[in-house]
C-alpha cells in the first residue's frame, strides 16, 4: 500500500505549529495548479486532511490561513464519527494500530452506521459545495490522485471506490465541466470496476493504434486544405477516444467492438462562432452527414455550460469521421469546466457573466436539497437529480428546462415552481394531451395544465406508478403533506388543551 493511502506523516512544518503534513497533500496539488485555480484553493488542498487526521483545529487553520481556507477544509474535511461511532474504537476493533486509510474504517460491529458515515460526509461536501464551488476541485483533485494509486488498496475496497468514483465523482466533473479529470476518473474507475472488458478494449485499441494514427493524419491534411481553400482558419487535432466512452458507445448502440472501432475523431479549433459554422458547411458540402449525428451545443448548451457543433460523416473510405468545431474559449471551458474562470489572465466581462451564472446554476441545484435531511436519501438524490443522463425539454414560451432523463411531466412542473407542480393535472406534449406518467424526450415541448387551487395526490409517491421520477419533485410533495399534518396536529392540540382546561375549571388567565 502506497504512503499516500497510510496517510504517513512526514516532520514538515505547515505553518501551523505543532501539525504535520502528509506525503499524498504534497503529490496531488499538481492537479489543482493545472486547473489554474486561486492560491488559496492550493493552500487548502495541501491542507484538506490536516483536522481529521491531526490535532490541528478549524481554529487554528483560519488563525495561520485566513477565514476562507478554514472555510475550504472544512468542506472536504471527512466526518469520522456518528454519535457513539469513534474512529478510535474502530481502529481497536479492526487492529489497524491507529493507520489511517482513505476510508472511514468501521468496526464489524458497526458496519451498520460506515454507509451512514459515507453518505453523511458526502452530503456535507455537496452542501458546501453549494455555498463555494471551489470545495468540489480540491474533493475531485484528492479523489483523483486516489484513483491513480488505488492498485495498491485490497480488491473490494477497489471495487467499492472504483465504483463511488464512476456514480458520483465523474459524474460530478462532467456537471462542473471538467473534462480533463472527467474521463481520467471513469477511465481509471472502470478499470477496477470491470478489469476483464477494460483490458478487452485496451489492447484492441492497442493493436488498432498505428492503423488509427495513419488514417487520422491523412485526414487532417485534408481538412487543413480543405479549410485553407475556403479561407477558414483553424487548429486541427485528433481527439482521444477514452476507454470507457468507447464502452458506453458500445452498450448504447448495443454493437461490439469491431463495430464502433472505426469512428475516427477529430477537433477544431476556430477564431470564432461564425468561423465555427463555415467550416461546419464546408464539411458537409464535402461529405455526406450522418443523419441523427448532428448536434448544436452552441445554440443549445449542454447544461454544464458546455458549448461546440458535433457531427459526423462519411468520410472518402466509406467510413465515419466523428468532428467537433468549437472557439479557444469553448474549447478551454471544455476541458477546464468552471476552473476556466481563473484561467483568464485578464477576465472578461463575458466570461465573469458565463462564471456568475455557472456558480448560480450550482447553487439552484444544492437549493432545495438542503431540505432533505437523511444523507442516504440526498446522495440518492444527487445520482438520480444531477449525476444521470439528461433532456431538455421546451416551455411553451421556448425556454429549455434540463431534467434527469426519465422525467414526467409533474417532475417538469415542480422544476418549473413549486406551485405550478402541486396544481398540475394535465399536460400537452407537442400540442397533445399526454398522460402523467409519460416519460419526456429531449425536444418536447410540453405545456402544463393546472387548477385554480390544488394539492398534491398521494399516488404521486407511489413509485409503482411512475408519475414522479425525481427525488426534488418528491421532496417538495413530501414537505407539502408534512405541513399539513402540522397544521392538523396543532388544531387538534389546541382543542385537546382547551377541553382540559374547560375540565379543571382553568381561564385563559390563570393558565
Amino acid at each position: 500500500m502506497p504512503i499516500g493511502w497510510r496517510r504517513r506523516r512526514i516532520a514538515s512544518r505547515s505553518g501551523i505549529r505543532g501539525s504535520r503534513i502528509s506525503i499524498t497533500a504534497l503529490r496531488w496539488p499538481g492537479i489543482l495548479s493545472e486547473l489554474k485555480v486561486p492560491p488559496e484553493v492550493i493552500a487548502a488542498g495541501l491542507l484538506h486532511d490536516t483536522v481529521e487526521d491531526t490535532t490541528v483545529t478549524l481554529a487554528d487553520i483560519r488563525r495561520d490561513f485566513g477565514d476562507t481556507v478554514k472555510i475550504l477544509v472544512d468542506g472536504v474535511t471527512k466526518l469520522t464519527h456518528l454519535p457513539r461511532v469513534s474512529r478510535g474504537d474502530s481502529h481497536a476493533e479492526n487492529g489497524t494500530n491507529g493507520q489511517e486509510t482513505e476510508d472511514i474504517v468501521i468496526a464489524p460491529a458497526l458496519l451498520g452506521r460506515k454507509e451512514d458515515i459515507v453518505s453523511e460526509t458526502l452530503r456535507k461536501t455537496f452542501l458546501a459545495m453549494g455555498e463555494d464551488v471551489r470545495v468540489m476541485f480540491i474533493k475531485l483533485a484528492d479523489r483523483l490522485h486516489n484513483m491513480r494509486t488505488l492498485s495498491h488498496m485490497p480488491e473490494h475496497k477497489r471495487k467499492r471506490i472504483a465504483q463511488e468514483t464512476l456514480d458520483i465523482f465523474a459524474p460530478l466533473a462532467n456537471r462542473l465541466g471538467i473534462w480533463q479529470i472527467k474521463w481520467e476518473l471513469e477511465d481509471l474507475g472502470f478499470r477496477h470496476v470491470n478489469p476483464e472488458k477494460y483490458k478487452e478494449i485496451a489492447e484492441l485499441l492497442a493493436e488498432k493504434r498505428p492503423d488509427r494514427e495513419a488514417q487520422l493524419e491523412a485526414i487532417k491534411e485534408n481538412l487543413v486544405k480543405l479549410l485553407e481553400k475556403n479561407n477558414i482558419k483553424a487548429e486541427i487535432s485528433g481527439r482521444p477516444k477514452h476507454i470507457y466512452s468507447i464502452y458506453k458507445k458500445m452498450q448504447k448502440k448495443d454493437k461490439p467492438f469491431d463495430m464502433v472501432r472505426d469512428v475516427r475523431a477529430v477537433r477544431l479549433i476556430v477564431p470564432d462562432v461564425p468561423s465555427c459554422y463555415a467550416a461546419l458547411g464546408v464539411i458537409h458540402t464535402t461529405w455526406r452527414p450522418i443523419p441523427g449525428e448532428f448536434d448544436d451545443y452552441i445554440a443549445a448548451p449542454k447544461d454544464n455550460f458546455y458549448q461546440s457543433l458535433h457531427t459526423a460523416v462519411i468520410y472518402d473510405d466509406k467510413r465515419p469521421v466523428e468532428v467537433q468545431i468549437r472557439t479557444h474559449e469553448m474549447h478551454l471551458n471544455a476541458e477546464y469546466g468552471i476552473a476556466a474562470h481563473w484561467r483568464y489572465k485578464e477576465g472578461t466581462k463575458h466570461s465573469d457573466k458565463n462564471f456568475e451564472q455557472r456558480v448560480n446554476s450550482l447553487r439552484s441545484m444544492m437549493e432545495w436539497r438542503s431540505d432533505v435531511n437523511d444523507a442516504a436519501e440526498f446522495v440518492e438524490s444527487m445520482r438520480s437529480d444531477v449525476f444521470q443522463d439528461r433532456v431538455y425539454i421546451f416551455t411553451p414560451r421556448g425556454d429549455i428546462i434540463d431534467l434527469p432523463a426519465g422525467s414526467t411531466p409533474i417532475d417538469f412542473a415542480y422544476h418549473v415552481h413549486t406551485d405550478i407542480g402541486h396544481c398540475c393535472r394535465g399536460a400537452r406534449v407537442n400540442g397533445k394531451l399526454v398522460p402523467l406518467y409519460q416519460e419526456l424526450k429531449t425536444g418536447d415541448q410540453i405545456e402544463v395544465l393546472t387548477t385554480k387551487r390544488g394539492a398534491p395526490s398521494r399516488d404521486w409517491l407511489n413509485l409503482n406508478l411512475g408519475l414522479v421520477r425525481t427525488q426534488r419533485a418528491r421532496s417538495k410533495i413530501k414537505v407539502w403533506f408534512k405541513k399539513q399534518e402540522d397544521e392538523q396536529n396543532l388544531a387538534q392540540g389546541r382543542d385537546t388543551l382547551e377541553r382540559e382546561l374547560q375540565r379543571l375549571g382553568l381561564t385563559d388567565d390563570q393558565f
